[in-house]
């Protein structure tokens, strides 16, 4: 009797996965709630463990694009004897040296080693080959290769495909700002020992900036709402998004009721996504929903953008790296931590006032953070 290994569901819009690896070979003993395979999908990937125990048998290769639902390989059952831990061959026994003596030469291939132990009266022989190695992701290329031709992934043919509906749909526009964050950075350096103490992580930039866009969208709502058709959605709660860089491209996990949450809460939430983007672990619940993007370009040193919406949303922020920079400050120059900011917007929906008004209040949350505790 066979266990069929099919391909979960993990959305009611996804209907394929591309197969992406294989953990087990085809042939080899799996045992229930091993790692079988990872399916990657246009938002999300998945681990798939094994129901059963027994032998894999492998229907469909790494690397190909299956519907949800389809059975990619069979577990045949196996005894029990046969699928138990292995247990260690004893370390074999030094053997003297043999005194050198004329032989056929070998041949030049060995396959595989056979360890054979005699049984005892009455047992079956045990026989231990080497473990084979996981199925390839991908195949080989020769490392003389001038170009190599691989099949995007569903995730990146998702993104594409995002981005470029955003840029036919919608009329995009960015305004620009740059932010002084001095203030933030002391706040931080005063608070971080206790913060830390506290919570048990530290207090980041991001806590800010998600406070800082609920207080912008609810002093600007019309920011707050999109265009469905003929009509004006407009949305009464504040579910942000915070895009997180991965391997495999671009995600953008939602903090949700972020007005509702504490700095702590914000920043524990953004911690556990990046741990679920680091081991493949988000859920496609975790990407649904939002109504407000930031994007973080500086971390990997930009100074300055035009962040694409994350449609059907209608703005996104985009942050930049921190450069020390002279400004005036009361008829001085002095040096200070400045930030450029970015607000790309549907024009459609977003007049360039309200635009210009809504980046210029997160730039005053931010430079004086005082507001986002009093609401002032």
């Amino acid at each position: 009797m066979s266990q069929e290994v099919r391909i979960p569901s993990v959305g009611e819009s996804i209907t394929s996965g591309t197969i992406a690896q294989w953990h087990k070979a085809d042939g080899d003993l799996v045992r229930a709630g091993d790692l079988l395979l990872t399916v990657e999908t246009d938002k999300i990937s998945t681990e798939v463990p094994a129901e059963a125990s027994g032998v894999l048998r492998i229907r469909v290769a790494a690397g190909t694009e299956v519907e949800i639902g389809a059975v990619v390989a069979l577990i045949e059952e196996a005894s029990a004897a046969t699928v138990a831990p292995a247990i260690s061959p004893p370390p074999p026994i030094s053997a003297p040296e043999p005194t050198p003596v004329a032989v056929a030469p070998a041949p030049k291939v060995v396959e595989a080693f056979v360890q054979a132990v005699e049984p005892a009266e009455g047992s079956q022989l045990t026989v231990l080959t080497p473990a084979r190695q996981p199925a390839a992701a991908v195949p080989a290329v020769r490392s003389d290769s001038r170009v190599v031709r691989v099949k995007m992934s569903p995730l990146r043919r998702k993104i594409a495909s995002h981005l470029v509906e955003a840029q036919h749909t919608a009329a995009i526009l960015t305004t620009f700002n740059e932010c002084d964050m001095s203030a933030i950075m002391k706040l931080r350096k005063d608070l971080q020992d206790s913060f830390v103490a506290r919570h048990g992580l530290k207090l980041g930039f991001m806590s800010f900036f998600v406070k800082a866009t609920v207080d912008a969208l609810q002093n600007i709502p019309q920011v707050n709402g999109r265009i469905d058709g003929d009509d004006i959605i407009q949305n009464h709660f504040y579910d942000i998004g915070v895009a997180i860089g991965t391997e495999k491209g671009l995600i953008v996990p939602v903090v949700r009721d972020a007005d509702q949450k504490t700095f702590a809460e914000i920043e524990q939430d953004i911690a556990d996504y990046a741990a679920k983007a680091r081991t493949g672990k988000i859920a496609f619940e975790d990407l649904q929903g939002g109504v407000f993007t930031i994007s973080n370009g500086g971390i990997y040193g930009s100074l300055l953008s035009t962040p694409i919406l994350n449609f059907p949303q209608s703005a996104i922020l985009g942050m930049h790296a921190i450069q020390d920079r002279p400004v005036a400050r009361d008829g001085q120059v002095v040096i200070r931590p400045m930030m450029n900011l970015a607000l790309s917007y549907d024009h459609r929906l977003i007049d360039g006032k309200e635009a210009v008004t809504f980046l210029t209040r997160i730039k005053d949350c931010l430079e004086q953070p005082a507001r986002l505790m009093v609401g002032a």
